[in-house]
């Protein structure tokens, strides 16, 4: 494993005498100016403008992983300056591990703001670094060497949403900036949710993505025809509506008689959040 303490390793590899201290000081020195830029940068740069300089070659939003086992995030994965994922969501406690995936590529792991430090670039694929977020917070990093050119990461750390309903909660983590709020629609005959609803990045939500009903309501989706085709699946129910539509109007409408949770996507934009949970009790 890396050293988690650059500045230990280098004082542990000083020899005695006026020369040596002398190398040591200026290595000090740039560490610090290294520090004290990347500092600078994570007080000027947005979230958002963090992730759009960072390289990731699949492209995704922060992936939520804090239902999910403890996450790993992989250095260097097909030879690109990258982390992959380059952007989590995690609940308070947990531990991230990074694990390097080449042996020709020097990487390290190093947070702008000197939370951690997994220490001097290697090239070793197999290492491993640690580190466990205790609290809530938003830490960025970088690969010292490659962080011109967008090895950039960042860690969200914030509790994970709680409605009493589990089975909507990890259903609905990620999307759409879901908190736990349920809309309650009970004693309703009828219930309208909007498909291409404003939402993940775009029009690819289901407005209200979250909602309980009585049971014997209606559900009726109405498309707005923004965001392209969007359709309706069901998880763990055979109806649905597998065919995509553009146009706007109602194209799917069911009788929901039974109690239970529903929970359904619309396929095309799944991996980005357009999804939805129906409560019936």
């Amino acid at each position: 494993m890396p050293s988690s303490n650059r500045r230990t390793f280098l004082g542990a590899g000083v020899a005695v005498g006026l020369g040596s201290l002398a190398g040591f000081n200026q290595i000090q020195t740039q560490e610090d100016d290294t520090i004290s830029i990347a500092r600078q940068t994570d007080h000027q740069d947005s979230l958002d403008t963090w992730l759009a300089s960072a390289n990731d070659p699949q492209r995704l939003p922060i992936r939520d992983l804090r239902y999910d086992d403890p996450p790993t995030v992989f250095l260097g994965v097909s030879n690109t300056k990258s982390f992959s994922p380059p952007a989590i969501k995690i609940p308070p406690d947990t531990t991230v591990t990074w694990e390097w995936v080449e042996d020709n590529t020097d990487h390290n792991v190093v947070a702008t703001d000197g939370t951690f430090d997994s220490g001097q670039p290697v090239s070793a694929a197999g290492e491993t670094f640690e580190y466990t977020f205790e609290t809530e917070g938003t830490h960025k990093y970088v690969s010292e060497p490659h962080a011109d050119t967008g090895m950039k990461g960042v860690v969200v750390v914030t509790s994970a949403p709680s409605s009493g309903y589990p089975t909507v909660d990890k259903w609905l983590a990620g999307t759409n900036e879901y908190d736990g709020t349920i809309a309650d629609q009970t004693n309703k005959d009828l219930v309208e949710i909007t498909t291409g609803a404003k939402g993940n990045g775009g029009h690819f939500a289901f407005d209200p993505h979250a909602v309980k009903v009585s049971t014997g309501t209606t559900i009726r989706w109405v498309w707005t025809g923004k965001g392209g085709a969007h359709n309706l699946v069901f998880k763990e129910h055979e109806f649905g509506d597998d065919s995509t539509h553009i146009e706007s109007g109602v194209h799917f409408e069911e009788t929901l008689s039974e109690s239970g949770v529903y929970r359904y996507s619309c396929l095309p934009h799944h991996s980005i959040g357009e999804r939805g949970a129906i409560i019936v009790e």
